[in-house]
Order: structure tokens, then sequence, then C-alpha cells
């Protein structure tokens, strides 16, 4: 592949001022390609290790930088002057700040200030650059040196002077239409125009599963931004749709003080609790633009012991040639270890496609009149989600979707696909996809901002400006589809674990399975078939087609394998999920909790389980408390005897307890655990009493 670097796009200013500090990452020497191969072991049936997934703590030890390596790193970097150094808890990274003039010196270049044509301003060596000796072996290359911000925010949002259904009639490959079907909410949201929960829950099969009772509980989603947000705007909408509000928690990646609020982690926020309104947590990662924060914000999710998620949503990307260009060959490995561990630890994780069609490097405001696909999203390990508009019946079920395509109205609008540059066909798409390069998107979910998603927004310049005065507009892009679909699966999730069954995890060989049975893609699937994604004849200065995508029955670049019918799709993944093992508990006789500060319990599994045990324990009529062990892995079929500490105060409590004579019961169970500490399946309980 060749790139361009800097110089070939901005203007040179001169010289880096030395005293800059720059964020750099050091992929290290790991073992990404066996990372990899257990990545696909653990999610492939029949496979001795099928549904043993890992922690990442015992990934990163079994596949990350040695002990040794992370250590020579550390201290070198130190040695040096480096500030803020660290290893990253995946064992694939370190990160540290340098400053300009000690970046030129350790990688042997020179670094410049180059402008845009917007006229900002960012640093980018002007030559080549190379690890210092004493790193060779250690680590496989830098990111960072180049700061330029790579990702621009994939909201669009409805332009003040509207797009009409009329211009469908003038742009044969516009897919604009009037609003359809029947809206429901606050009179302010349902008179923005764009399409409320009520009619995309139920055109994408949500609501079978909400009606049962679904809606994410003990689930956890994560998602990767950009910007921040304004929980009151979260809130207002909440309001407005009669929905369930879980806990948002931000966190800074590289930074504590949280970014300003913006209209993608609005968006994102405001679709996901429309999916899945009762969640037990939403995280969201905020990161800055560059390539350093941006592939730190990809582990991000997995740094935080004991939150981490269930699924993963990124509504960013950038084009492939653009994303080598600034991670080269070394980050790329690096990233993509990062993603297979997140798979081999048993998570979803999406990302939208892109907004500009086939034609996905953005230069300027314009795209590249070349084919190009998005990444992470054209990550075989990811999930991509791409784009169509809605045309709903009055019943609010699909009566149309086509390929959000409005090239003809706004150049470089409409949903990303195409054939990855980077990657070569995976394994699942084998007897799918033709050519031997991974294809994008996966599926396709609204993204069409005519008539788009009505969201509630106050925040200036972003959706309050000259332009509109009212904070209920109507959004749209690929970055909608990823959250949205990010709650159905977290609700997929929760189904399978009250059926006792393994979470979807790396999803995308279930979705290609179903996909080549017609009968079952049928179900699980709603196909897109007409209108495409080539945006090359209204590229201005180029006017020729770029010859991809063109939506058609089945599986296609345009749209993948259309949109997923969420109820449809659930049952389907409820008959393919491997059940958990059942667990079964014991307790020895003659035990003395109090005097030994715990209760001993034998939880026994009958295959490979994360297990562990819990004590609900009374005193006297009403005071409880819950005391729970450690988490231990079997890894096959048998039994461990494992201790239910109390704590301190607990204990206090319980000696008094037996002074007075007050009885103590406690009911233990057995329960067989995901990674994110859910029960999957529990043992019948048995009762001990600790105080006669």
């Amino acid at each position: 592949m060749t790139v361009a670097g800097p110089e070939a796009h901005d203007t040179e200013v001169g010289s880096a001022p030395a005293p800059q500090p720059i964020d750099v990452v050091l992929p290290l020497a790991a073992d990404e390609a066996g990372l990899e191969r257990f990545a696909i072991a653990v999610t492939t049936p029949g496979s001795p290790e099928f549904g043993r997934y890992e922690s990442i703590a015992q990934l990163a030890r079994r596949f990350g930088a040695s002990a040794s390596t992370g250590h020579r790193v550390l201290r070198y970097l130190r040695r040096v002057g480096a500030t803020a150094v660290r290893l990253d808890a995946t064992g694939l990274f370190a990160d540290a700040t340098i400053s300009a003039g000690l970046a030129e010196r350790l990688f042997a270049t020179r670094l410049a200030v180059f402008r845009t044509a917007s006229a900002a301003r960012y640093i980018a060596p002007t030559d080549a650059f190379s690890v210092p000796s004493a790193l060779h072996g250690l680590v496989t290359g830098v990111v960072g040196l180049d700061t330029r911000p790579l990702f621009a925010s994939p909201v669009e949002l409805r332009r003040a002077a509207g797009v009409t259904a009329q211009a469908h009639a003038t742009q044969q490959q516009a897919s604009v239409a009037p609003p359809s079907g029947t809206p429901s909410g606050c009179a302010a949201a349902v008179s923005a125009g764009g399409f409320t929960p009520n009619q995309y829950l139920t055109a994408y099969g949500y609501d079978p599963l909400h009606a049962a009772g679904i809606d994410g509980q003990g689930e956890r989603v994560a998602l990767i931004e950009l910007d921040g947000f304004r929980e009151q705007d979260i809130r207002t909408f909440v309001r407005c749709f009669g929905l369930g509000l879980p806990a948002i928690r931000g966190f800074g990646v590289g930074f504590r003080k949280m970014l300003p609020a913006g209209a993608e982690s609005t968006l994102d926020l405001e679709l996901l609790d429309a999916a899945a309104p009762r969640l037990k947590a939403i995280d969201v990662y905020e990161t800055h633009a560059d390539a350093a924060d941006t592939l730190r914000a990809l582990t991000a999710p997995l740094q935080n012991r004991g939150l981490e998620p269930e699924v993963i949503s990124a509504s960013l990307g950038l084009c492939e040639p653009f994303t080598y260009e600034a991670v080269h060959r070394s980050g790329l490995i690096a990233s993509e270890g990062a993603l297979a561990e997140a798979v081999a630890s048993g998570i979803t994780f999406l990302a939208s496609s892109g907004d500009s069609g086939s034609a996905d490097c953005i230069f300027g405001d314009e795209p590249v009149d070349e084919l190009a696909v998005n990444y992470p999203a054209s990550s075989p390990w990811v999930t991509g989600v791409g784009g169509t508009n809605l045309i709903l019946a009055p019943d609010n079920k699909i009566d149309d979707q086509p390929v959000w395509n409005d090239a003809g109205l706004d150049p470089g609008s409409a949903g990303g696909g195409g054939s990855s540059l980077l990657f070569l066909r995976p394994p699942f798409q084998t007897g799918t996809v033709s050519a031997n390069r991974r294809a994008v998107p996966d599926v396709a979910m609204l993204a069409d901002v005519t008539p788009g998603y009505d969201v509630y927004c106050s925040v200036p310049s972003d959706c309050i400006n000259a332009g509109s005065s009212n904070p209920w507009q109507t959004v749209g892009g690929t970055s909608a589809g990823s959250p949205l679909l990010a709650g159905g699966f977290a609700l997929v999730d929760e189904d399978l674990r009250l059926h006792q069954r393994d979470a979807l995890g790396w999803v995308n060989p279930l979705l290609y399975r179903l996909g080549r049975n017609p009968t079952l893609a049928a179900q699980a699937f709603d196909d897109v078939t007409h209108i495409g994604n080539d945006v090359g004849p209204f590229i201005p200065g180029s006017g020729r087609p770029l010859g991809c995508c063109t939506a058609g029955p089945g599986y296609d670049e345009a749209s993948g394998w259309g949109s997923v019918n969420l109820a449809g799709f659930a049952a389907l993944a409820l008959a393919a999920q491997r059940q958990v093992a059942m667990v079964g508990l014991s307790l020895p006789r003659g035990q003395r909790p109090i005097d030994n500060q715990h209760i001993v319990a034998t939880v026994s599994c009958s295959g490979p389980c994360l297990m562990g045990a819990l004590a609900n324990v009374t005193i006297g009529r009403s005071s409880r408390f819950k005391a729970v062990s450690n988490v231990y892995e079997l890894s096959r079929r048998g039994k461990r005897t494992v201790a239910i500490p109390f704590s301190a105060r607990v204990l206090g409590r319980l000696r008094v307890a037996r002074a007075h004579r007050q009885p103590v019961v406690a009911r233990v169970v057995g329960g067989v655990v995901d990674l994110s500490g859910n029960i999957e399946r529990e043992s019948a309980a048995i009762t001990l009493r600790i105080v006669l």
C-alpha cells in the first residue's frame, strides 16, 4: 500500500517547538499471532478451547510482552526523561509523554509543524524514523509522532434548509424519504420529524424482547467517543419517551478533565438508552482524535478491572490508507492484538463503517476519488455496521429499506462499505465473499439523516447554532447504527444468560452462519436489495463511478446481510449458543465460620467454567449482608473448595451476634459467572446455621 505523508496534503510552517509534549504509544514485542490463534480457538465450536474465555490479565500474561521486556522498556523511557510512563493492561503497549526535541533525538527524525487547509496545526515527522537501538527487540515501532486529528465527528445533522422528499425525484441515487410510520413521544420530539424510539425499536424487532422484560439488566456497554455529553440532555430524552436511565460514567483516555459535550456522544447515549434502558451501566471512554490516544481508546474499556463490558461500540473510524499512514504496520498489528484480546475475553465489539460510501478517505470536506473502507470496522474482530434508510408502514414495520446514499445531495454522504486493503478474507466470510479480502459492512442499520433519528441535544455549536435553535433535532450517520445495535446485542446477551447460555462474544461467525442459510437468514435479517453506496459520480472533479458497491439479495458490500431483526436473531442465538455448565455445591461439615473468618464451600462444574460461591447472611430477623468468594477457573469438569471471606466490619457484627446468642443463618449458593461477574447459573442453595 502506498500512503502520502502530511507534506503531500498540507503546508509546513516550521520546526516543531522542542519543549512541546507529545504522547506516544510503543507497541511491544508480543505474541499477537498466538493471541489471534487463541481468539479463534476459543470461539470455534469443536475446538478443545471453545468457550474457555480468559480475562484480560490472563491473556496479557500468556500473549503480551514478557515482564522482562516491559521492565526494560519502562526503565529506558524513564532514564531518557519520559514522563507518564506506563504499561497497558493488555501487555501490548507502553505509553509515555516526551518532548518534541527528545522525540527527534530518540527516533532519529525531524518533526515539523504543518497547517491544514482549515488552518488547523499539527506536528508530524518530515522523513522516516527508527526505534532507538536500546529498544531493538523490545518494541516494534512508535505511534504518536504525528499528532494530526484522525477522525472527524461522523454525526450528520439535518441541514437547516432541510432535505426534501422532492429531491428523491431529481437524484436517482438519493435514499432520502419522507417521514413514515407512526411516531410516539412528547410533542416537541415528534414535531422534529425524525424516527422516534417506538418506531425503530418496532422496525428492528426490539419490542418482543422488551415485552418479555429483557431490557439490558446486568449488562454493561462501553462507548468510545471523541467528545463528551450533557447528562441533562439524556435525561430530557428519557423523560420524553418514558425510558429508564442506566448509570453513565465518563472516563478520559490520557487526560483527567472530561471533553466538552458534543453531538456524537449525545446521539450514541440516547440511542443506546432507547435500545437497552435498564443496563447495569454505560461507560463512556472519551479520547482525543490523534493516533496515540485513539489507539489507547480501543483498549481503554479493557483496563478497568471489574468494569469489563459485554459489548463495546466505537462510533469512529478512519479510512484504511490514512490509518496505516498514522499507526504504521507495528501499530496496526498491536491494535489488532488488542481487538483479539477483547474477543478472547468474550466481548462483542462493533464499529460504524463510515459515512462516505465506498470512498471512505476524506481530504478537507470532500471524499478522495478512490475506493477505501473504514478501520476499525474493517477489522475481522469487529462487527462493521453500515447504513440504510427506512420507510415504515403505519404499524412501524419495515415497508422498504434502501442503502443510505445521499451523495447526489451532499457529496460523500452514504453508508461505508467495500473490500479491505489491510485484511484478507476471514474464515467466517468464506463461501459468502468471493474476493480474498475482508468485506465490510457485516450488517446495516438506519443512518440516513432524512428522516433520521430524533435526539435531544442542547450543545452550542454542534447542535444549537445560527441554523437551529431547537434542541430536538434529527441526526444520522452510521455512527447511530453502532450504539443502537450494541444495545440490541446487550439484550441478546441478557436473554442468553437467563437461559444459561454462553454470551454472544465474537458475533461475526454466527452472523455469517445464519446468513448462509436462507431460512435462518429470513428470520435474523431484513435484507436490503436496492441502491448502492458508490459515491463516485458525485465527487467534485470526478464524475465517474468507483465500481462499488450495489445492494442485492443476500450479502453485499453496500449493506452486509441487511438490518438485524433482533427478536428473530435472539431466538436463533439461543439455539446456537452452548449451554453453560451445570453447577453443584456442598458444604464441608464442622465449620467454624466466625473463628475462621470465612465460610468454606465446594463448588463443582459439569464442564469448563468460571465459578465461585456466594453467601447471603442474616443476623436475627432483619440484618442482612452478602459475602462472595473469588472467581476461579476450572479447565475441565471437576470441583474446587473455596473460601467466602467476611470483612472486618461483618466479623465484628457476627461476634456481637454470637455473644448475644442472636441466630445467624447463611444461604450459600455456587455459581457459574461470566468475566463481568454476572451469575449465569446457580446451584441449589444450602442453609448453614452459623449461630444457633
